[in-house]
């Protein structure tokens, strides 16, 4: 544009990595960028028409060994038209092969301290996940009260082996638990089933001193206690599969009216305290069985009076949002002691002489008792009493229609007497 207007300014001011020549039509330079003063045309070739050309020019008059990308113009002025030649090096002067060969040889070093770091690191903080594991293939069924070491470190791996020692706390309970189990199962059989066979050697050593009715009944209470004994560990065997049980609304002061005339052989009088309405939702059958259970261990143990409550209580707004159906059984015998109250929630435990197994139960009666309340949603404790055992049943009350229930069969009216002797 400058060469057409003739304004070109010699010689042509120096631009950076560019080289400029402007060619009359006889083919004299007349201006050039001062690297080329003096030097003849870049290129020979000319432009074709209106349109620039371009082509790659090696030597000359650019130092040995450089190419150069030249392009022409035709520039059109009075005195005829001119060429404008400007030129760039193909390969920038900044890549330089020496420069590249120091950037490659110097990727390569930092990509191999990066890797050779990064395997470093991993494996120090891989190290206690190795120990964890080492450990946890050292520890089975033998020896259980091993536990992984806990590294020192606040981080995810240190939360990693405390979960692993409290699950192996978990596993090892769960273990000497069964074990204990299967130990006093096999202690409360097999008593009855020594007490059997030493009637039968008797009977077969003087058969003339005895008969089949004698050894009958001799022999009758030990098949009706292994037979509680098998019922009772059936039971707990579907609780702990956790066997869903039915779901039906159950008013509370009729099942107790209702399995209170089921029992025949009452030694203790029992005192009722009955509020009608108060419904919950379960397994008639079970509840049922949780109430015998309850009832058949306040009778072993109570000096003359058992007191059975029903009553509706606030609830907590979250495990009881309609609020509580609470069953009390209260008897006057010798009570238990506060530090041995979950004891007696424990399969086969045994506390004193006063409530053994010479009592009649057979250890099993009170843990059925509280897993059929836990599976209803409630709970199943012992509370503080002036005299005696109180044994409190917590249930989520049911909103449902409680005066449909309370004109039901099996329901204590308020004109029934509240005491049974």
């Amino acid at each position: 544009m400058q060469v057409e207007r003739g304004q070109v300014v010699y010689p042509l001011a120096r631009r950076k990595s560019r080289y400029i020549q402007v060619v009359d039509p006889r083919g004299r330079v007349v201006a050039s960028t001062p690297p080329l003063l003096g030097k003849p045309r870049m290129a020979t070739f000319t432009p074709d028409g209106s349109r620039a050309a371009t082509s790659v020019v090696c030597g000359g008059v650019f130092p040995d060994g450089e190419c150069d990308m030249v392009i022409a113009q035709w520039a059109h002025r009075a005195g005829g038209n001119s060429i404008v030649y400007c030129s760039s090096p193909v390969i920038p002067p900044w890549v330089d092969p020496r420069l590249a060969a120091v950037v490659g040889v110097g990727a390569l070093l930092s990509a191999t301290a990066i890797t050779y770091l990064g395997r470093r690191i991993s494996a120090a903080s891989l190290r206690p996940v190795n120990a964890i594991r080492a450990e946890l293939d050292e520890i089975n069924a033998t020896c259980l009260g091993r536990r992984v070491p806990v590294p020192p470190s606040d981080d995810e791996i240190h939360d990693l082996a405390v979960s692993v020692n409290h699950t192996l706390g978990r596993l090892q309970a769960a273990v000497e638990q069964q074990r204990q189990f299967a130990s006093d199962a096999s202690h409360d059989l097999r008593s009855p089933i020594a007490a059997m066979r030493a009637e039968v050697e008797d009977a077969l050593l003087a058969p003339r001193e005895t008969s089949v009715t004698e050894v009958g009944r001799a022999i009758l209470g030990g098949l009706e206690r292994l037979q509680a004994i098998v019922h009772d560990l059936l039971t707990i065997a579907r609780l702990d599969a956790g066997c869903p049980g039915a779901r039906e609304p159950i008013d509370l002061a009729g099942l107790v009216t209702a399995e209170c005339r089921m029992r025949h052989h009452v030694r203790s009088g029992c005192e009722f305290l009955l509020e009608p309405g108060v419904v919950v939702i379960g397994d008639r059958l079970r509840l049922g069985r949780l109430l015998t259970n309850l009832l058949d261990n306040a009778e072993r143990h109570a000096d003359s009076m058992i007191t059975i409550t029903v009553r509706r209580a606030p609830g907590d707004g979250q495990r009881f949002p309609h609020g509580m159906a609470v069953l009390e059984v209260i008897d006057d015998g010798q009570g238990i002691d506060k530090d041995k109250r979950e004891l007696v929630f424990q399969r086969f435990a045994r506390l004193d002489a006063a409530r053994s197994r010479d009592a009649g139960g057979t250890g099993l009666g009170l843990p059925i008792a509280r897993q059929i309340a836990e599976a209803s949603g409630g709970s199943l404790q012992i509370e503080d009493s002036p005299r005696g055992a109180r044994f409190v049943l917590c249930l989520p009350v049911h909103e449902g229609d409680a005066a449909s229930l309370a004109s039901g069969p099996g329901i204590l009216h308020p004109d029934v007497s509240p005491t049974i002797k």
